[in-house]
């Protein structure tokens, strides 16, 4: 289920935007970000829209996950 980034406290956004650009094996190619440049472009994403934030029901997570990527998704009720 998509979550819409603006039904999320600030604090918790942020917490999640954290959690996911600091995940090991995230890869930013050939570039060297700092922590608040890569919060800083998640937000943009979100904003922009290409990148959504996804909650899981089977896992209780929530993922952000590139809008483009969400096809690739097999979502429960999809089934």
């Amino acid at each position: 289920m998509e979550i819409p980034y603006t039904l999320l406290e600030s604090d918790t956004l942020r917490n999640l935007v954290e959690e996911f650009v600091t995940r090991e094996g995230t890869d930013y190619g050939t570039h060297v970000y700092n922590l608040h440049d890569k919060v800083r472009h998640v937000f943009h994403q979100l904003e922009q829209g290409s990148a959504v934030i996804v909650y899981d029901s089977e896992s209780e997570t929530c993922h952000i996950e590139a809008r483009e990527r969400l096809s690739q998704w097999k979502l429960p009720s999809e089934s």
